[in-house]
């Protein structure tokens, strides 16, 4: 199997010959967030069977992205999402599938569950508590955690289960992190938790607010390099693969 980071959220994994993209995003600007780091992600990047969104925060369930993708492609959002966010009903090329913790979409071949996450997930900044957020499972070959924004909970390992790799985030698009989201050493206790065979952080190093690149920068860089040194502590048995944005690993398969 293979793991793609195109920056943030957005990555794409192969599969047994099946593509997954995860959270599209593919703008050089979104409100008062600047791509920093990374060319957008190529043409390519948005074939993919099926699209998984994990919340409804612009960063993640961006409209006019998810509209790139390829006619037919299969789109999987919170339950909920289509009420909370019309403009959704006018992706008429897509396939859309709302989903709650627990629900299981199948996908040539592929088994794709949702999975509960510690995170607000309404359309802020004024959106009603009408999705929740979530994280998938991807079950082919392999099984593949992407965790979406998180933080940790209790049940985490439960609700998961056993996976073979794990897509987590370690940072944001600023300088501060609340409890509903995994900084690097949150993320490293998460992967203590599930302990995979191997771990991808995302989420970090390729949004920033304008004007804010001068203020604490560390907090943009850093994340990444701190999740592979705080996981080697907390989790020494997982192999870590920090990508560059649009870098690919090539995973082995425990047959």
């Amino acid at each position: 199997m293979e793991i793609t980071w195109w920056g943030h959220a957005t990555c794409t994994v192969e599969d047994s010959d099946v593509r997954v993209l995860t959270d599209p995003l593919f703008v050089r600007r979104l409100a008062h967030l600047r791509r920093r780091r990374g060319a957008l992600p190529p043409p390519r990047a948005r074939h993919a069977a099926v699209a998984l969104v994990s919340h409804l925060h612009a960063d993640h369930l961006h409209v006019p992205s998810l509209a790139r993708l390829a006619p037919g492609t299969r789109l999987i959002v919170p339950r909920g999402a289509l009420r909370a966010l019309p403009a959704l009903r006018r992706l008429a090329h897509l396939r859309v599938i709302e989903v709650a913790p627990g629900d299981e979409t199948t996908v040539d071949g592929l088994v794709v569950r949702a999975v509960p996450a510690r995170h607000d997930g309404r359309r802020l900044p004024l959106g009603r508590h009408r999705s929740p957020a979530l994280g998938y499972v991807i079950a082919g070959e392999a099984r593949t955690y992407f965790a979406g924004d998180t933080g940790l909970f209790d049940s985490m390992a439960d609700e998961v289960g056993p996976v073979d790799v794990a897509l987590l985030p370690v940072g944001g698009w600023g300088p501060y992190l609340g409890k509903e989201h995994l900084d690097a050493r949150r993320a490293a206790e998460a992967l203590a938790r599930l302990a995979p065979r191997s771990a991808v952080p995302v989420h970090y190093g390729t949004y920033w607010p304008i004007g804010m690149g001068a203020v604490r920068p560390h907090e943009f860089h850093a994340p990444g390099e701190e999740f592979v040194r705080l996981a080697a502590e907390r989790a020494p048995d997982v192999a870590v693969h920090r990508l560059g944005h649009g870098e690919s690993v090539r995973l082995e398969v425990a047959r």
